[in-house]
């Protein structure tokens, strides 16, 4: 007897052994719910401590177990999801009978499946991502076509099908030299090189098609995994190009893209010239832009167009110096057919009419000829115009915004200049600061050119390092905002394609030889710029020193002062 109850004993350790090494949980009960057995795997899912549990009902142990109700219903329940506070297992639980039926308990086996439904949730969303991916590509009026790392076909649209004659089935999965008739598959050239290529000419197709192909690497943790390349029908781009070569001129100048939030400044210098822009805005009157070349002089003429009351109007900008002599006469005027030799038929109407309800920028007005400011001059007395070779006028309503970056007041001294044109264009004069006047806006530049260039240049490219910045902030800048821009530009094309920020080791070398005012010669300066601003203004105001301070943006009290400082009547 003693040697069966050790038998017996020795079995059920055995079992007993066996379940805890199991990884699912398992729970046993008799006939009346009791618990007989818990697993190491089923404590530790369900966080039981090691008590004597065995004996008490399975409902005092497990709260929320089922195992009650198969002891009740004799019926099995198969892979069920139940939730064990922030736990979530799969369970079946199974009633225990004998031969003839009797029922001897249940019992229950589940596994955590916390960490499965997690993953599963992820292969899902990436499933979603790449629907929605699949979606985008499709929806888009360019062909793409996407290759992996060793240039095979993993993905096309139906707008490469169109270009190129080759449907999906034909292209995935074979080299990307697939569609090419004539020429070097790009995706290849990416696939050595990593690194972007753009404008490539090849053709494509049985119908040898002429296309520009544009091919971006991709990279996956700094790891190259393939490229996507953007393919462009030349016959169509042509076309576009022939619509638009007429248009061009109406849609580059009709439209003041920028705004004052556009405008990086939070120096004194600058922060002066942005409250002048904007308290002159909303009037009519002339404005004239001073400054040196790039420091922002037509971004402040679109945002004072489109802080006035003719934003919705046209918005005009003419280069006085880009047009060649005997030129800008019949752009600003406007001619009849067989005004002159090679005069368009039909002739043309000028940008002073095309300007009219809105704004005239007129960039660089100090190379205006002399034979044009007189003519312009007569429009400004009387804002009538009259075409080349007609005797009709024409009444505009037109705003005048000039710029200059040269000494006007010493041209009218040497007779470049006529002067009466002079104090027509310099009602309200702007002095926008250099850039070495300002170097506490050269970071936010920085940062706001990187995010420009990146979407010029297809880049990711973050930032800059506190040393470039350092180096950056050290340099004369004598070109202004505009060289900075092209200085940057040149150092993120330095730059890995995989490389997230500007590095010291990216910057280009600097060739700037300007070397800044001393601080004497500065302060006279502005005291001198700061004296014509007064002498001006009370001109414009007749001498009446109230409307005077007003116009200035400064006390009554702060013109007396200045006016005696100055020596001012």
């Amino acid at each position: 007897m003693d040697s069966e109850n050790i038998l017996i004993d020795s079995k059920y350790e055995y079992y007993e052994h066996a379940l805890d090494s199991m990884n699912e949980g398992v729970i046993m009960v008799n006939s009346r719910a009791e618990v007989i057995f818990i697993n190491k795997a089923a404590r530790q899912i369900l966080q039981i401590e090691a008590i004597d549990y065995v004996g008490k009902k399975v409902v005092d142990v497990v709260p929320n177990t089922r195992l009650q109700n198969v002891v009740e219903s004799k019926k099995p329940e198969i892979d069920q999801i139940q939730n064990i506070g922030k736990t979530k297992i799969i369970t079946s639980r199974i009633p225990l009978l004998d031969d003839q039926g009797n029922l001897k308990g249940a019992i229950a086996v589940f596994r955590d499946i916390t960490e499965i439904q997690r993953m599963a949730e992820e292969v899902t969303d990436l499933r979603r991502i790449r629907l929605m991916l699949e979606k985008i590509i499709e929806s888009t009026d360019d062909a793409i076509s996407v290759a992996d790392k060793d240039g095979r076909v993993v993905m096309v649209n139906r707008e490469y099908t169109k270009l190129t004659g080759f449907n999906e089935e034909e292209v995935i999965g074979k080299p990307a030299t697939i569609d090419i008739a004539e020429g070097e598959s790009v995706h290849m050239m990416v696939a050595k090189e990593k690194k972007p290529i753009l404008g490539h000419r090849l053709k494509v197709g049985p119908m040898k098609k002429d296309v520009i192909v544009d091919v971006t690497p991709l990279f996956v943790d700094d790891k190259f995994v393939g490229s996507v390349g953007v393919i462009h029908d030349v016959s169509k781009i042509l076309s576009l190009s022939r619509e638009l070569e007429e248009a061009n001129r109406m849609l580059r100048r009709l439209k003041a893209k920028y705004t004052f939030d556009d405008i990086i400044g939070n120096g004194r210098a600058m922060q002066i010239a942005i409250t002048q822009a904007k308290k002159v805005a909303p009037t009519k009157a002339t404005v004239l832009l001073r400054g040196e070349s790039g420091t922002g002089k037509e971004l402040f003429a679109h945002a004072i167009h489109n802080a006035s009351d003719r934003r919705n109007n046209p918005f005009v900008s003419v280069n006085c110096a880009a047009l060649p002599e005997g030129i800008l006469e019949s752009e600003l005027f406007g001619y009849e057919e067989g005004a002159f030799t090679g005069a368009r038929k039909g002739g043309r109407i000028g940008l002073l009419e095309e300007a009219d309800g809105g704004t005239l920028f007129l960039d660089e007005i100090g190379k205006m000829e002399l034979t044009v400011q007189s003519k312009f001059l007569r429009f400004l007395q009387e804002m009538e115009i009259t075409k080349l070779g007609s005797s009709k006028t024409k009444h505009l309503d037109v705003r005048i915004i000039s710029a200059t970056n040269i000494d006007l007041e010493e041209m009218v001294k040497t007779g470049k200049f006529i002067p009466d044109l002079y104090y027509r264009i310099n009602v309200v004069p702007i002095y926008i600061p250099p850039l070495r006047e300002r170097a506490e806006d050269i970071e936010p530049l920085v940062k706001y050119i990187i995010r420009k260039l990146n979407q010029e240049y297809g880049r990711a490219v973050t930032g800059i390092s506190n040393d470039a910045l350092r180096v950056i902030k050290s340099l004369s800048w004598p070109g202004n905002v505009r060289e900075l821009e092209n200085f940057i530009a040149r150092a993120m094309i330095n730059m890995d394609i995989s490389e997230r920020e500007i590095k010291l080791s990216s910057l280009p070398p600097y060739s700037g030889t300007y070397k800044g005012p001393k601080h004497e010669g500065l302060k006279k300066s502005l005291a001198a710029y700061e004296k014509s601003l007064i002498e001006e203004a009370l001109k414009a105001n007749n001498g009446n020193r109230k409307e005077t301070a007003k116009s200035l943006g400064i006390s009554l009290r702060t013109l007396f002062y200045k006016m005696e400082q100055y020596q001012l009547k």
